[in-house]
């Protein structure tokens, strides 16, 4: 009778040949040098029994003998892991039988309708039968179905040419449980590509030959040379068809089986997780011994230190929470942050209750560790609604600290958005912890709450926040309405509504009230960011030579860094300045040392970034505003790296000099506030009040002052992989940062000079592993790449004349950057085999441009200086 399945031949034995091959390598690389192994066996065929009311029904048995284990690629002897070993010696006694142990199927018009094994025998051998049985399952009419597999449910096509059937699975479409988790941003994340087809060539109605490939290939989005891919092949030969065993009588599917081997048992084709145990692995306190050294707060610039603490997190991922607190409270103080770091970042339920055990709000002599606890909360690449609730509870609860607590409410604010941004934004601790924040807002008296608030929403940007950021941007003072324009400027230009921008135009044309000039050069690049029109355009560049002296210089360089670095507004600017009365030349003609620029640092394929650097002086010489910003961003992303805001106010009666209209009345004020991978942090104050700010100009030693210490875990990628062949496979990329940044600010009243500097000493270590492990063997590839670098941004200001001399300069230093890729096979009793290749090189130092007038400047400056001029104070 017609089938629509493969039909097989009543009383014949179809001896097929079966191979099972797996590679891993770089994701360009030819298959010739990749690690892997072979698999394969003699696999025997019969019919045992046909439905007689349908004839595409049918059972069939399939059995594995003869099996072999060898390298995919040929070995020299000294490095062939499997010489001189028996089968049975590589796979073990056990599993080799259960291996040979023969499956039964039920196909139904071509489909694995039911899979008959033995219960108790390892996941291990039950999944490479599967992967053969899955083999099995084809149709033979062109089209697409969903079908069950070892891959899971999944979306697969069929081409059916002749005796010639093409099978292609959709494997991003397969529907199986795996563990894992991705980057928050897509610039720090993996880009992955599977891809699955298997062709069969039909003889005689049955299958004459099978062969099978799938592929898995990740690369970092950042760089996508490094990468890795899994290929994985089967091939199932006919070799003969010989007389064989007669079928079995019966009306049901259930009584033959019965006949058959009562111990039989229908299982899901799909495969089930197994992870092999680690016979060799080092306990948490073994392996912490081994990395202690490198965790010393003074060797966290080194590479050595990032990728320490990458392995440090994989292996209290491991740990139960007894093991992590055992490190925690046996730890000295010099250590114990960067443990806190590793331990807050492994995001396990484990690590978390430790931490939080450990941890005691109420102690205020332990702050130091408690604020690295909530950073790298701040931070964390795939934050849990628990860790929220959790932080929650605690800052409704007592906290001795009070730069604590507000630490605590600004990382709270960029949990919500990293929640939101997954659509977690209805779950139930995001929806508290949003109308604790607002409600709070609404209710505080003090100032210092005030902006304790509106900080945690500068991290959340809450579109449902806006008016309120609006309010308090506009009718407050300094300050707080300085917190709440920046807040403003943080929002993707498509929230901000018609609204922000008549809000923002008011406050920099002052139509309502006086507004610092910090507040209102936010306005307006606030407006110029968000695709302004051509009427806000004309009327900024009128108001300039209407504004305070430094503040007409400033919106001058603003509008030129359009120019200069082709921003989106641009091509509006131009067409308004081709309007002659705007474009007059005593407007464009002003003196002043305020300044804003734009350029690349590093230009690439995959990623670039940009540097930005805005300064702002009061009219007597004296820093209002530097700001220094660093983007990265690709074809489709960008994140904010860093931001470092240095903000004075009031400083003029240091040196006796007329301080600006309108700000007669401010306190004296130094502080800095920095954002460090689109997380904004705590602002750190370097004097408030004059008296302070004497005893301290007094006692200056022009220390920096630490902005940011510590270990930060940027790429955080980890996927399992069902092989159809039967082996799981697992991806990992952890990227991590040792970071170390400081900033100061320096005068000396008798050379009238000021210097504020900002040192980023950064190491980054990027580790990769794609393992493919079957219980006998595990293979794989390691990818690491490591850098170090120091960024600085120093500017000199002298204010003996007027305009003052100010000289901007940022230097990287030459960066060593290293990759190496290591291919392993290994087998459980620790034979191994690796080919290791790596690079160094040193990616030169640079000097970073800024405007012309920035390079004469600082020819006066280094030119009229004596050399006594070291000696500050």
């Amino acid at each position: 009778g017609h089938t629509t399945g493969p039909s097989l031949n009543n009383d014949k034995l179809y001896k097929f040949a079966y191979s099972a091959e797996v590679y891993v390598d770089q994701v360009k690389a030819s298959l010739q040098k990749s690690a892997g192994y072979r698999i394969s066996s003699g696999v025997d065929v019969n019919l045992l029994w046909r439905n007689p009311e349908n004839d595409d029904d049918q059972l069939i048995k399939v059995m594995i003998r003869d099996v072999q284990v060898e390298n995919v690629n040929e070995r020299p002897a000294a490095k062939n892991i499997f010489k001189g070993k028996s089968t049975e010696k590589i796979i073990g006694k056990e599993y080799l039988e259960a291996l040979q142990r023969p499956i039964v199927l039920e196909l139904v018009r071509g489909k694995v309708k039911n899979f008959y094994s033995y219960q108790n025998e390892p996941a291990f051998t039950q999944n490479i039968k599967r992967g053969l049985a899955s083999l099995f399952q084809l149709q033979l009419h062109s089209g697409t179905a969903s079908e069950v597999d070892i891959s899971g449910k999944c979306n697969t096509t069929y081409h059916v040419r002749q005796d010639q059937v093409t099978k292609v699975k959709a494997l991003d479409s397969c529907e199986i449980e795996k563990q894992g988790f991705t980057s928050p941003n897509r610039i720090l994340d993996v880009g992955t590509k599977a891809t699955s087809a298997t062709i069969y060539v039909l003889e005689d109605s049955f299958i004459k030959s099978i062969k099978a490939e799938e592929t898995y290939a990740s690369v970092l989005n950042s760089r996508r040379k490094t990468g890795a891919k899994i290929v994985s092949k089967q091939r199932l030969e006919l070799k003969s068809v010989q007389a064989g065993p007669g079928l079995i009588a019966g009306k049901q599917v259930a009584g033959v089986i019965k006949t058959m081997d009562s111990s039989y048992v229908a299982m899901p084709l799909v495969a089930e997780p197994v992870k092999s145990k680690c016979k060799k692995c080092p306990s948490l306190s073994e392996h912490w011994q081994s990395i202690r050294e490198h965790m010393h707060p003074e060797k966290l610039s080194k590479a050595e230190a990032a990728r320490s603490f990458l392995s440090f997190i994989q292996n209290i991922r491991k740990a139960t929470k007894e093991e992590i607190l055992k490190i925690l409270r046996s730890e000295n103080k010099e250590v114990l942050p960067q443990v806190v770091d590793a331990v807050t970042f492994a995001q396990t339920p484990a690590s978390l209750e430790a931490i939080l055990e450990f941890l005691d709000f109420k102690d205020a002599s332990t702050s130091i560790l408690q604020e690295r606890f909530l950073y790298a909360c701040g931070f964390a690449s795939h934050p849990s609604e628990m860790l929220l609730k959790t932080l929650t509870a605690k800052f409704k609860g007592d906290i001795a600290n009070e730069e604590i607590r507000e630490t605590l409410v600004i990382v709270m604010g960029a949990l919500i958005r990293k929640l939101c941004d997954k659509e977690g934004c209805k779950l139930p601790a995001v929806m508290e912890a949003k109308r604790l924040i607002l409600n709070r807002l609404e209710k505080a008296k003090k100032d210092d709450n005030v902006r304790m608030y509106l900080l945690a929403l500068k991290n959340a940007l809450l579109p449902e926040a806006i008016p309120l950021l609006l309010k308090y941007a506009e009718s407050e003072e300094g300050p707080i309405s300085n917190v709440a324009a920046t807040a403003l400027q943080r929002y993707n230009p498509s929230y901000l509504t018609k609204e922000v921008k008549e809000t923002m135009n008011r406050i920099y044309h002052q139509n309502r009230k006086v507004h610092e000039k910090t507040v209102r050069t936010t306005a307006a690049a606030i407006i110029l960011n968000s695709n302004p029109s051509y009427m806000e355009v004309k009327n900024i560049l009128l108001s300039i030579g209407e504004l305070p002296l430094e503040m007409n210089k400033y919106m001058l360089s603003m509008i030129q860094d359009i120019l200069h670095f082709e921003m989106p507004s641009s091509k509006i600017v131009r067409r308004v300045l081709k309007d002659m009365h705007t474009h007059n030349y005593d407007r464009f003609s002003k003196m002043g040392s305020s300044s804003a620029y734009s350029g690349y640092i590093t230009r690439g394929p995959d990623v670039s970034s940009t540097y930005s650097l805005d300064i702002l002086y009061s009219g007597s010489g004296i820093l209002r505003r530097s700001n220094v910003n660093i983007h990265i961003f690709d074809r489709n992303a960008e994140f904010h790296a860093s931001q470092v805001v240095i903000e004075a106010q009031g400083l003029e009666s240091i040196i006796a000099a007329t301080p600006d209209e309108g700000e007669e009345n401010l306190d004296s004020f130094a502080g800095m506030s920095a954002i460090l991978f689109d997380v904004q942090l705590r602002p750190v104050t370097f004097f408030q009040g004059y008296g302070d700010l004497m005893s301290k100009m007094l006692s200056a030693t022009g220390d920096p002052i630490n902005v940011v210490k510590g270990l930060i875990l940027l790429t955080d990628y980890s996927q399992e992989i069902q092989l159809q062949s039967g082996p799981r496979a697992s991806t990992e990329f952890l990227g991590g940062l040792a970071i170390d940044i400081s900033g100061g600010m320096e005068f000396s009243l008798w050379y009238r000079e000021s210097k504020t500097n900002v040192k980023n000493r950064i190491a980054a270590f990027m580790a990769g592993n794609t393992e493919v492990d079957s219980f006998f063997i595990k293979t794989g590839m390691e990818t690491t790449l490591e850098v170090e670098t120091t960024l600085d941004f120093i500017s000199t200001v002298q204010f003996s004349q007027y305009p003052f001399l100010v000289c901007m300069q940022m230097d990287r230093v030459g960066s060593p950057f290293r990759r190496h890729v290591t291919k392993y096979e290994s087998l459980p009793s620790g034979r191994r085999y690796t080919a290791k290749r790596g690079r160094s090189e040193v990616l030169e130092g640079n000097e970073y441009p800024f405007h012309q007038e920035n390079s004469d400047m600082c020819r006066k400056v280094f030119g009229e200086k004596s050399d006594s001029s070291s000696n500050w104070f």
